[in-house]
């Protein structure tokens, strides 16, 4: 299992949710991605989204006005 980062620094909502879907669409099941995002919305759009999509907020933190959200991949559902 990999970690991809994804830094997402100075983009407004709804922009960081929408490229992180993006690069997750990208992942295989149980990867990880990292988001670094600065803008404050962010930290309840990925809260929402995740609980949205299946997918698990595994870590968040923020340093210095920058969130960091860890991000793994749900399983993709049987055929």
């Amino acid at each position: 299992m990999g970690e991809t980062l994804l830094d997402l620094k100075g983009l407004s909502c709804p922009l960081p949710v929408l490229r992180a879907n993006k690069a997750l669409r990208g992942l295989a099941a149980g990867e990880r991605l990292r988001v670094l995002a600065t803008d404050p919305a962010s930290v309840k759009d990925f809260r929402n989204y995740c609980e949205t999509t299946g997918h698990a907020l595994v870590a968040f933190s923020e340093a210095a006005g920058v969130f960091s959200f860890v991000i793994q991949k749900k399983a993709d559902a049987p055929s």
